[in-house]
């Protein structure tokens, strides 16, 4: 069972939105400041995802090999009285595919894996994070808003990437110029009683081994 499939591919000016995960690598073209990989999350899984306790749902912050995160992953899950089950395996193996595929393309050799329960408005404002490139994925909530700046001013125009797809988006250490004038920002929800679980990738090239975090079975 998997929780998404794949919807028609886009072209928006300055961001590239692709059928397949293997057309991500657009994300190294000049002319493109993020990449979105636009999923449909399948009825069932966002059915069950939505209902769960904000208590069970999987939280932690760790940097690890991709080889390692599937492991891992199911123990933080465990940790959270996760029932195992179809959909839970799915979760398990989305959040793994997707490490492999974000550290494929940025030819990373560690990630730092977060998944973060937001329910105020963290990350507000629209910015642009002070790291090479970020993976964003919300598996539950609103997802991620972003834009482009004209001279310095938040986006007029916001976009929201639809629950379950992925976003890569450039940050201020990207190498190549000019810089992104692409920001973004996590939706305002505070006061509303939305509880967003959100995936958040960024490459780590040379960790040390005491920064390694790794959950074993």
């Amino acid at each position: 069972m998997t929780i998404v499939f794949e919807a028609t591919q886009i072209m928006t000016k300055g961001f590239g939105t692709t059928l397949t995960s293997d057309s991500l690598s657009m994300f190294k073209n000049s002319s493109h400041a993020a990449a979105i990989w636009k999923r449909h999350t399948l009825a069932e899984f966002q059915n069950w995802i939505d209902r769960l306790p904000t208590a069970n749902l999987p939280s932690t912050r760790m940097i690890l090999r991709p080889e390692d995160v599937r492991v891992a992953i199911s123990k933080v899950c465990k940790n959270h009285h996760m029932e195992m089950g179809p959909h839970l395996n799915s979760l398990i193996e989305d959040i793994t595919s997707l490490t492999h595929i974000f550290c494929d393309v940025m030819t990373a050799p560690f990630v730092r894996l977060r998944l973060d329960r937001v329910t105020t408005n963290a990350c507000r404002k629209f910015h642009v994070d002070a790291i090479t490139t970020r993976l964003l994925c919300t598996y539950r909530g609103t997802g991620t808003q972003y834009g482009t700046s004209v001279c310095g001013k938040d986006p007029s125009n916001i976009l929201t990437a639809p629950t379950g797809s992925p976003i890569m988006l450039r940050g201020t250490l990207w190498p190549k110029q000019p810089n992104t004038t692409v920001l973004h920002r996590s939706p305002p929800i505070e006061g509303t009683g939305e509880t967003r679980l959100v995936l958040v990738l960024d490459p780590i090239l040379d960790p040390g081994e005491t920064d390694i975090n790794f959950i074993p079975s």
